[in-house]
């Protein structure tokens, strides 16, 4: 297999020099863990405070994260990305609310979004998460088996309801719907939802997907039961196979409540779980499409030689590969350059709001050194080449 990755000039051909230049800025900013810790701390203070930091902000790990504060602020950047041939998720990254609100606020975002995607073909998905729809507890409590009371009963009534509009929607529009995953004791209720949405509406093909965190041991036990239930029913399955956001959190709640962690014994067991669940869906096209979520250079050669050794076409709509704004653009840029289905998850949002998952990117980053670390290499190896 070719290693089309090290291609830094494809990688970046769409960053201007002072483009490159902040890039790799903020990835030394990110492999200094001290530092990031510290302006964590400082970022939060001053949001709180109501200081005038969203011009600084916008200016530096905003822009280069995200694409924009609302859709319209976004189309610069996904028409860009679809010139290289890359398609972009617009990802409306709001974290979770409580109130009502806010939930049905997010409910008319993604509607929009979903009416947005269909005028636009570098837009052919759409995402958001369960807890944009319902409280978090109420989503643990259901996944726990324990009773809801009346008032809570059609609360959750009201997150089935946000969970149809939208599947609804992106049926009619004929857009693929990606839900995220979230913590493991909130999970159970979201997964049970979406296989509701699945018989609806993946009669024909996968329209929504469900998305599996591969650091997760009992999940290719998962992956095979749904199989099993789709064949038995009758409807598709689309699944988005990622390796996992939550680790700390996951192993600190297990060792503090007492149960066995949910997350596989070490990263090398979470690596492999990702590729066996890629193996599996690779081999059960007829059923089951794939969304491959994933920054890891290792898995991606895999996923390639995967489909070259069965005759799977590089455009193949049942496969395509996905990773973050503002990361990894040398596997994006270079797998679309070679014809396969490639898409950028492109976060936006009021730039105070978004602050929180802004937060999450960089700590995620600073945790997983050889991420980083890759990210700068290719840097300096373009600002060479650039003679910058």
């Amino acid at each position: 297999m070719d290693q089309i990755f090290e291609d830094t000039a494809t990688a970046f051909a769409l960053k201007t020099d002072s483009e490159l230049e902040r890039a790799y800025f903020l990835f030394k900013m990110i492999a200094n863990e001290p530092l990031v810790r510290i302006g964590t701390a400082v970022t939060n203070f001053a949001i709180k405070a109501h200081l005038p930091v969203d011009g600084l902000i916008r200016a530096t790990v905003f822009d280069h994260f995200c694409g924009g504060v609302s859709e319209e602020d976004c189309m610069p950047v996904v028409d860009k990305m679809w010139n290289n041939g890359v398609y972009s998720v617009l990802d409306y990254s709001v974290e979770g609310k409580d109130t009502e609100d806010p939930l049905d606020d997010a409910l008319e975002k993604n509607l929009q979004i979903l009416n947005f995607a269909k005028e636009k073909q570098a837009m052919p998905f759409a995402v958001f998460k369960p807890t944009g729809y319902g409280r978090f507890a109420l989503f643990q409590k259901i996944g726990e088996g324990k009773a809801l009371n009346p008032a809570e009963q059609a609360e959750w009534g009201r997150v089935k309801e946000r969970f149809q509009a939208t599947c609804k929607k992106a049926h009619e529009l004929d857009v693929s719907l990606l839900i995220d995953a979230e913590e493991s004791w909130m999970q159970d209720a979201a997964d049970e939802l979406v296989e509701e949405m699945m018989r609806i509406y993946n009669k024909e093909k996968a329209i929504v997907f469900n998305t599996l965190q591969m650091y997760r041991w009992d999940r290719m036990d998962y992956l095979r039961k749904l199989h099993e239930t789709a064949n038995k029913d009758g409807f598709k399955i689309g699944v988005k196979v990622v390796r996992g956001a939550y680790l700390e959190k996951e192993n600190e709640r297990a060792e503090t409540m007492g149960y066995p962690t949910p997350i596989c014994p070490s990263k090398k067991a979470s690596d492999e779980n990702f590729d066996v669940a890629v193996e599996y869906i690779v081999d059960h096209l007829d059923t089951i499409s794939l969304f491959a979520g994933t920054h890891n250079e290792t898995s991606c050669y895999r996923l390639m030689q995967l489909m070259s050794d069965r005759g799977i076409d590089n455009k193949d709509q049942r496969i395509g590969f996905g990773q973050l704004y503002g990361m990894s653009d040398h596997i994006s840029f270079n797998l679309a350059a070679k014809g396969y289905n490639v898409a950028k998850y492109v976060p936006f949002g009021p730039v105070r709001d978004v602050m929180p998952y802004l937060i999450r990117r960089a700590e995620e980053n600073t945790s997983v050194a050889g991420q980083t670390n890759r990210e700068l290499e290719l840097l300096k190896k373009e600002r060479k080449r650039r003679k910058i």
